[in-house]
């Protein structure tokens, strides 16, 4: 039998009922799994950890990826919106960081995951 499943329908009442009072809102899921999608993609990880490096413009992404200011500024733009990164201007030049400390700790906490 698959170890997975339980070899009976027994169904334990408290442990439910607890489990049941904490979970969260389905839309809480919803924007979490959205969170997650944003980490689903390979430039926009390499993105975040060059961020987490050094605050740095589209030009000097282009250049640490080795893509085209084009494609950086779309993956900054999904980025952005799912409050990852942040601006600041200065003159004409524009510069992107990582949004707060939550976000080094999810890379730090991945790839410290991964290297176990």
């Amino acid at each position: 039998m698959n170890q997975s499943m339980c070899e009976s329908d027994a169904i334990h009442e408290a442990v439910v009922h607890d489990t049941l009072s904490k979970m969260r809102a389905e839309d809480d899921y919803i924007d979490l799994a959205d969170l997650f999608k944003m980490f689903a993609d390979k430039t926009r990880v390499k993105i975040l950890y060059a961020l987490e490096q050094n605050e740095l413009c589209v030009c000097d992404l282009a250049v640490v990826l080795s893509m085209t200011k084009s494609a950086i500024s779309h993956q900054l733009k999904g980025l952005r919106l799912a409050n990852l990164v942040k601006s600041r201007r200065e003159g004409q030049i524009v510069y992107y960081s990582l949004a707060d400390d939550h976000v080094k700790e999810i890379l730090d906490i991945g790839f410290a995951h991964r290297d176990e």
